[in-house]
């Protein structure tokens, strides 16, 4: 039967390649999945049809066949309360499309009930759904790295493996160090010498390595740091309360935060004491959160380079799935600096 070239309400198949085309089904198979064996002007044809009839392989035949589902999963934790960060969101967001790029589908999932941290790996690995992972959350003492590495499940990490420095694994991550150090010296070039820090407990590692950078560029101008710096939760009326108190007792021209959190918390204690940011007092958060580009003026941040993380993380896991697999080297990105006019006209 000759192709009508009429307009179906049923997807394309393989068979109405085939016969726009002019080829069998098998070598219409063979373009999909395998160009190499064809021709160039008999691939050149089949591709022709399958955009012409805006054909799409049978997803679901194809992974029987090659017993691989093109799913990374990513576990996805609900936003805090409190707090004012959504760099999560932005990096899913481009993980999605990078993903995409290469032929792979981000499939996000929860975990199995509160403080159940490897359910939802093992109802995935149970049921084969995914070909690898990303993992996202390294800090100290979560067992997801070591559960998967136990497994032999391929997964690539966002994040150093702090806890573990002999770790073989994968990762990708930005240097929050320079990032606290880049922003500390934005003040510093601005005339600051009194530049107070509000972080994040001791026991996060990601808010000790930002408070380094910090610390690294207050010393190398030879300027003090004793008093000058506070440990809170990641909210932001801790950032209140902690400024607060740095206002009484260390009283800063200036402010660096570990998160945008944070800083946004110093806005409010600042706009408490009718303080102008900006203009009386500077300050600088971390993530480059969408708050930070819609508070009046707009909050100075650390942004991080997400789009080149999905990137490297996407790279990664093509060796890892590839035949045979091939670990790529460790990846730490250097952030940039979004200015605006809380840290100074």
């Amino acid at each position: 039967m000759a192709w009508s070239g009429r307009l179906s309400l049923t997807p394309p198949t393989l068979a109405d390649v085939a016969e726009r085309a002019g080829v069998s089904r098998q070598t219409v198979s063979n373009a999909v999945n395998n160009p190499e064996l064809l021709r160039p002007d008999t691939l050149a044809r089949v591709q022709d049809a399958i955009a012409e009839l805006g054909y799409s392989p049978n997803r679901a035949a194809r992974n029987l066949r090659t017993r691989a589902s093109h799913l990374i999963g990513l576990k996805f934790n609900p936003a805090q309360e409190g707090t004012a960060n959504a760099a999560m969101d932005r990096f899913v967001h481009t993980l999605v499309e990078t993903a995409g790029d290469s032929g792979y589908h981000v499939l996000l999932f929860a975990g199995s009930g509160e403080g159940d941290a490897i359910g939802g790996y093992d109802d995935l690995l149970r049921s084969t759904a995914v070909d690898a992972f990303i993992v996202t959350d390294t800090y100290l003492g979560n067992p997801q790295a070591a559960w998967l590495s136990q497994r032999r499940a391929p997964f690539v990490a966002f994040g150093r493996p702090w806890d573990n420095p002999d770790a073989t694994h994968s990762w990708v991550d930005v240097d929050g160090a320079a990032g606290a150090e880049l922003a500390t010296n934005h003040l510093l070039d601005k005339g600051h010498t009194r530049i107070a820090w509000i972080g994040w407990r001791k026991d996060s590692f990601i808010g000790e390595d930002r408070r380094a950078g910090w610390t690294r560029a207050m010393h190398a101008r030879d300027l003090p740091t004793t008093g000058l710096a506070s440990r809170v939760e990641d909210t932001i009326s801790s950032g209140r309360e902690a400024a607060s108190v740095l206002l009484d007792e260390a009283r800063p021209s200036g402010f660096v935060c570990a998160s945008d959190t944070l800083a946004m918390g110093v806005l409010h204690a600042l706009g408490d004491r009718g303080i102008h940011w900006g203009k009386d007092i500077a300050v600088v958060g971390f993530d480059d959160s969408q708050v930070a580009q819609v508070v009046p003026g707009g909050l100075t941040s650390v942004r991080q380079p997400l789009e080149q993380v999905a990137v490297e993380l996407v790279k990664a896991l093509e060796g890892l799935l590839s035949t045979p697999p091939v670990t790529g080297p460790d990846v730490l990105l250097s952030p940039t600096l979004a200015v605006r006019l809380s840290s100074g006209q």
